[in-house]
């Protein structure tokens, strides 16, 4: 792994940060990973969209998974979310999560602002893809790293 990427948050970060992906996916059937890459080498959303597809999230049975791409040396992120969320909610939520993550992203405050986008975003998808008894972990809480 790179060593910019390694700076960009500590192990006890990422902790942090995929206890917030639990705490969040407690409370909703969705899904939320997060990946974070030096660069994303080709056009920011075109790498967010194929890291969504090698990390399986479009396998998700309600289509309710959200990728959180991080490219560290593009200074650049983004936030997709899979067909069955983009369907019920608007695009006033990503433009507001996004505007959450970036506020903090300016004060050099990454792993405040991923979980709070991650909390966020748990948030809206508990509204439209609620928890119940019968919903399994579909992917793992890791944070992915390219």
């Amino acid at each position: 792994m790179d060593s910019k990427v390694e700076r960009f948050l500590s192990p006890k970060e990422e902790n942090e940060i995929v206890e917030a992906i639990r705490q969040a996916e407690s409370q909703t059937s969705g899904e939320i990973r997060i990946h974070i890459e030096k660069t994303a080498s080709i056009d920011v959303y075109q790498r967010a969209m194929e890291v969504f597809h090698m990390l399986k999230m479009d396998n998700t049975k309600l289509q309710n998974g959200v990728l959180i791409y991080v490219a560290v040396e593009d200074r650049t992120f983004v936030i997709y979310g899979d067909k069955g969320i983009n369907d019920v909610v608007g695009h006033t939520f990503w433009d507001t999560t996004k505007d959450v993550i970036q506020s903090y992203f300016k004060q050099g405050k990454f792993k405040e602002g991923l979980v709070a986008g991650v909390l966020r975003a748990g948030k809206e998808l508990q509204a439209n893809f609620p928890w119940d008894a019968s919903d399994i972990n579909e992917l793992p809480n890791e944070i992915s790293n390219g």
